[in-house]
């Protein structure tokens, strides 16, 4: 049942965060973003790239993995990258952003097909959906959307992910192409975690905090 759950369990921990910090990007949220970024690689690279490559060949993974990376590239240039943590919504506007709805409810649908039962990749969707959410609900919050539109956003984008997982564990998919799903999300959590590490701080300055935090989220994915 966690499968199913703690997905959403992240957006509503994200929102609570949004309601506290009331800001668009606290030094604490940018902290979990980036331990969200190293734990969900870690995940990714320990986990589930190897359980692909066990069931694909490896030319044929690594070319469902470049296309994966391609079609995150592709949401990217419609959420604007609010998958790994650019929330871009003006706050003057109040035509519904249905563009970042659809390519956010999209990657949350895809990124639910590689947990199963005993997966701990879930665990990795829990912690990268958190800060996330957080930073997608201050923005909205302080958008002119309706409180209808704000909830209907936050709920369908809090139920694709465990609709994916649901799909992936319960349909003839799991038995024909869930590898070949499995290897583009590989793509996906692959860009959107090095595009978290890699980002430089304000003036390209060393940050200790995100070494550490950076640290922390391997560490914790290799011994899960």
């Amino acid at each position: 049942m966690n499968k199913y759950l703690f997905p959403i369990y992240a957006i509503i921990i994200g929102v609570v965060i949004a309601f506290i910090t009331k800001k668009q990007k606290s030094i604490g949220t940018k902290l979990l973003l980036s331990f969200s970024g190293a734990f969900l690689l870690a995940l990714t690279l320990f986990d589930l790239l190897p359980e692909v490559y066990h069931h694909l060949n490896a030319k044929q993974t690594g070319l469902f993995i470049m296309c994966g990376i391609l079609l995150q590239i592709i949401l990217e240039f419609f959420s604007k990258g609010a998958e790994h943590g650019h929330v871009h919504i003006h706050k003057d506007n109040t035509q519904f952003p249905w563009l970042l709805f659809l390519s956010l409810c999209l990657h949350s649908l895809l990124e639910g097909f590689p947990i199963h039962q005993h997966n701990d990749m879930v665990y990795g969707i829990l912690i990268h959906k958190i800060p996330i959410a957080a930073l997608i609900s201050a923005f909205l919050l302080q958008s002119n959307y309706s409180k209808l539109q704000i909830i209907g956003f936050l709920v369908v984008f809090a139920i694709m992910t465990p609709l994916g997982t649901y799909v992936s564990n319960n349909t003839d998919l799991a038995t024909g192409y869930l590898d070949i799903v499995n290897a583009i999300v590989i793509g996906i959590f692959l860009h959107i975690s090095t595009t978290i590490l890699f980002e430089t701080g304000e003036g390209h300055k060393f940050n200790l905090s995100k070494l550490v935090a950076i640290c922390l989220g391997v560490l914790i994915a290799y011994f899960i």
